[in-house]
C-alpha cells in the first residue's frame, strides 16, 4: 500500500487494440492495487472504462473519464473533476503518444497534419496537465508528476516529431522539477526501451503487413538484457516507485527502462 490514500490521474489509462497490456493500463492497476483512488483519463471511454473494470475486479477505487488531451478545457475538467470528487491531487502520470499510428515519419515523408498532431498529443498535453495541476499540488506542497517519454530521445529513432516531441518532454520535466521543488513537488520522466505492448507491437504489425510473432522477434533481438521486450508492468513498477515516498528525495531524474539498450554505444 505505498500510495495508500493518494489520488493519481492516469492520462492515457485505456490502450490501443492488440494483445498484452499497455503502459498506461498497467501503471493505473498498479497505483490502485497500491492504495491509491485513480482518474482513468482516455480519448476512448470504453477503453477507459474497461481499466476501471479490471481495477474494480480487484476491490480498488478508480473512475473513467473521457479526454481529448489536444483541447486545453478537456484537461482543464479532467483536474477538476478529480479534485471535485477527491479533494485534492498527489499524482499526475503523462503516458499519452502517437508515432506511427499519428501519421508519423521521416523527414522527407512527414506531412504538416502529421507533426501538429504528434506535437499536439504528444507534448501539449502533458504541458497542459501540468499547467492545471501545479497549482491544486503547489497549495498542498506536495505532488508527484511522472511523464513517459521514450528511448527515442537518445537512440537513431528515424521518425521526426515523435524524437522531437519526447525529447522536448525530458526538458520540460526538467524544468518542472527546478521551479516546482520549493513547494515540495517531485517531476521525473521515464524512457521506455522496446516494448511488448499494443500499441509498439501491434500497430507496427498492422503498418508493415507483418505478423505479431514477426514483430516481437525483431524486437526482441535488440534488446541486450536476455533479448526480450519489456512489458507495460516494468514501466508502472519504474512509476510505482517514482510516484512513492521512496522516491521522496528524487526529482528531476531521466529513467531509462530499457534493458540495457542505453548502455550500448556507437
Amino acid at each position: 500500500m505505498r500510495l495508500k490514500d493518494r489520488v493519481a490521474i492516469v492520462v492515457g489509462a485505456g490502450q490501443s487494440p492488440g494483445e498484452g497490456m499497455g503502459n498506461g493500463r498497467a501503471t493505473a492497476l498498479t497505483f490502485a492495487r497500491e492504495g491509491a483512488k485513480v482518474l482513468c483519463v482516455d480519448h476512448n471511454l470504453q477503453s477507459a472504462q474497461e481499466t476501471v473494470d479490471l481495477i474494480g475486479a480487484n476491490q480498488g477505487t478508480a473512475m473513467a473519464f473521457k479526454a481529448d488531451v489536444t483541447r486545453e478545457a478537456d484537461i482543464k475538467s479532467m483536474v477538476a473533476e478529480t479534485h471535485a470528487r477527491w479533494g485534492r491531487i498527489d499524482i499526475l502520470h503523462n503516458n499519452v503518444g502517437v508515432s506511427i499510428s499519428g501519421g508519423d515519419a521521416e523527414l522527407l515523408e512527414i506531412t504538416e497534419e502529421a507533426f501538429d498532431r504528434c506535437v499536439a498529443i504528444n507534448l501539449k498535453s502533458c504541458i497542459l496537465a501540468a499547467k492545471h495541476v501545479i497549482p491544486i499540488m503547489r497549495a498542498q506542497q506536495s505532488g508527484a508528476i511522472i511523464n513517459i517519454s521514450s528511448m527515442a530521445v537518445i537512440t537513431t529513432y528515424p521518425y521526426v516529431a515523435y524524437k522531437a516531441t519526447k525529447a522536448a518532454m525530458v526538458a520540460f520535466t526538467e524544468q518542472l522539477a527546478y521551479q516546482n521543488a520549493q513547494y515540495g513537488i517531485r517531476a521525473n520522466v521515464i524512457l521506455p526501451g522496446l516494448m511488448n505492448t499494443p500499441m509498439a507491437v501491434d500497430t507496427r504489425a498492422r503498418t508493415f503487413k507483418k505478423t505479431r510473432a514477426e514483430v516481437e522477434a525483431e524486437r526482441d533481438s535488440k534488446v541486450p538484457l536476455r533479448q526480450k521486450m519489456g512489458t507495460g508492468w516494468d514501466v508502472a513498477n519504474a512509476a510505482l516507485f517514482l510516484a512513492s515516498d521512496e522516491a521522496s528525495f528524487i526529482t528531476g531524474v531521466t529513467l531509462p527502462v530499457d534493458g540495457g539498450a542505453s548502455v550500448r554505444r556507437g
